[in-house]
C-alpha cells in the first residue's frame, strides 16, 4: 500500500475514536526500518485499546497488512506495527515520560497536508487515462444558457446626454449662443391670399354719410337766393 494512503487511513481511524494530540513524523532520514511514525494519546485503557482496534480494522478493510500489536493487555501503551508505519497509542502520563517526539520528531508532517496529498493521488487518472478537464462554474452556466435558449438582440433606449442638449441650445458645446439674424422690412406690400369678405357699415357710419349729403345739397340753394 502507498505510504501516503496508509498515513491517511491511520489518521482517520484515530480521529474516529477521538484520539488526542495526534502527531505524524517522517523518519526516512533517521532509520530504514519504517518511513512514518504516529504518536497519539488516549485518556483511558479502554480508549487506547479502542484506538488500536480502529487502526487495525481500517487498514485491513483497505487491503493493508498488520505486522503485530503490542500492549493491549495493560492499555497504557499500545503499539501497532504496520510495516512502513509504527503507531504509538499512549496515555498522557506515559507519553510525557518517554517523550517519543524528541527522539523521532525531527521532521513533522502536518495532518492537513497529509490528507490533501492523499486525496490528490487518489484523484489521478489510472493507467494513463486522460484526466477530465476542469471547467469554471461561470463558463458552464453561460454555455447552458446559450445552448438551451436562443439569444435575442436587445435594443438599448436612446439616451440624450447633457452635451447634446447644450449643443441644441447653444449651437456648439461650451460656446456662446448663436446671434439671431436681423431681417429688414421692405416697403413692398404683401398681397393677401384668399377670399375678401365685405363687412356691413355700422349705423353711425351710415348716419354720418347721410348728413354729409344733406349739407352738400343745401349749399347751392343759399347761393341762388343771394343772387
Amino acid at each position: 500500500m502507498d505510504i501516503k494512503k496508509l498515513q491517511t487511513l491511520v489518521i482517520d481511524a484515530l480521529e474516529d475514536v477521538k484520539a488526542q494530540d495526534i502527531l505524524l513524523f517522517d523518519t526516512v532520514h533517521l532509520t530504514s526500518l519504517f518511513d512514518r511514525l504516529v504518536v497519539a494519546s488516549g485518556t483511558s485503557n479502554r480508549q487506547t485499546k479502542a484506538l488500536a482496534a480502529s487502526v487495525r480494522d481500517k487498514v485491513k478493510e483497505n487491503g493493508g497488512h498488520i505486522i503485530g500489536i503490542e500492549g493491549e493487555d495493560t492499555g497504557e501503551w499500545v503499539l501497532v506495527d504496520l510495516g512502513d508505519m509504527i503507531v504509538h497509542i499512549m496515555q498522557p502520563a506515559i507519553r510525557a515520560y518517554y517523550r517519543l517526539e524528541e527522539i523521532w520528531g525531527d521532521k513533522e508532517i502536518k495532518l492537513g497536508a497529509a490528507k490533501r496529498v492523499s486525496k490528490r493521488t487518489a484523484s489521478e487518472p489510472i493507467d494513463g487515462a486522460d484526466a477530465p478537464k476542469k471547467v469554471a462554474r461561470h463558463l458552464t452556466v453561460s454555455q447552458a444558457t446559450t445552448d438551451d435558449t436562443p439569444t435575442k438582440a436587445v435594443r438599448k433606449p436612446a439616451t440624450r446626454s447633457a452635451t447634446t442638449s447644450t449643443k441644441a441650445k447653444t449651437g456648439t458645446a461650451g460656446s456662446a449662443p448663436a446671434p439671431k439674424k436681423i431681417v429688414k422690412k421692405t416697403g413692398t406690400a404683401v398681397k393677401p391670399v384668399g377670399k375678401t369678405v365685405k363687412v356691413a357699415a355700422t349705423k353711425t357710419a351710415v348716419a354720418s354719410a347721410a348728413a354729409k349729403k344733406a349739407t352738400v345739397k343745401r349749399a347751392p340753394a343759399k347761393t341762388k337766393a343771394a343772387e
